[in-house]
């Protein structure tokens, strides 16, 4: 039976055709997509996210692919997030960082800052190949609440952004990217510590961080925040937890942002 079943309020939902997977070799990847528009898009998207839904672009979409049901999409619950000693060490790493929120407008510094991290670490990947047209279809290309969360070091260089949905019951992380020359300050966890932080502030209970595949090792991080939640055919279920870390280690406010 397919996780994903149509909803009310959705007119149309597409199947593309079978492809070859981009993360499990061997595999076909079929998705059920629908368009996000008119004047329900924000409602829309945030039913079909709370359905395990992804947004790309116009589109919601989530897997239907004929063999496999290796992608579990994932969310964590924002305001009881515990930090690992590790977390807690990047968190302080990174506490010279400037993060604001920009409206959803690509810039060629952004541009520059992308094209970099997929020379890096997926240039294999399709994405190796956008040129700034396509890097802008990426950021601009939304019919629903969404802002890039830009991140700057002291010298107010351009090091991280992440672009970022709004939902009524939380923030969605549709990508993000960085200078991997700062391995040692671990932003990709800063990133998603802050959008967690960040969702807490607001009131809102989860932060979505997209699908997770157990054998995939570049998603193998996503785990690492807990308590987690992913979407199965029973609706969201709470993972098994690692070992959990004292209530004293909940992360201090971050650093006020301008």
């Amino acid at each position: 039976a397919m996780k994903h079943s149509p909803l009310p309020g959705v007119r149309f939902f597409f199947s593309t055709p079978p492809m070859p997977c981009p993360y499990l070799a061997g595999q076909v990847e079929r998705r059920l997509v629908t368009e996000l528009a008119g004047r329900d898009a924000d409602q829309l998207h945030d039913n079909l996210s709370r359905a395990g839904f992804r947004r790309s672009h116009g589109i919601a979409y989530a897997p239907a692919c004929p063999h496999c049901d290796a992608c579990l999409a994932l969310r964590v619950v924002a305001d009881e997030f515990m930090p690992s000693r590790t977390q807690r060490r990047i968190w302080k790493r990174n506490g010279d960082l400037d993060v604001a929120e920009k409206e959803p407008v690509a810039t060629t510094e952004q541009y520059a800052l992308f094209e970099a991290y997929q020379r890096s670490r997926h240039s294999d990947g399709d994405m190796a190949r956008m040129d700034f047209f396509d890097y802008r279809a990426l950021i601009e290309d939304t019919s629903v609440r969404t802002w890039v969360a830009e991140f700057r070091d002291a010298d107010g260089c351009l090091i991280g952004a992440c672009l970022t949905d709004v939902l009524n019951d939380g923030l969605s992380a549709v990508y993000s990217f960085f200078d991997t020359a700062t391995r040692a300050r671990g932003l990709g966890n800063y990133v998603v510590m802050r959008l967690i932080g960040e969702a807490a502030r607001r009131g809102l209970p989860y932060t979505y961080l997209g699908y997770w595949i157990v054998n995939c090792r570049k998603m193998s991080y996503k785990t690492r925040f807990r308590p987690l939640e992913g979407f199965t055919p029973d609706g969201w279920q709470t993972l098994p937890p690692d070992p959990m870390p004292p209530p004293s280690s909940r992360l201090p406010p971050p650093p006020t942002d301008r």
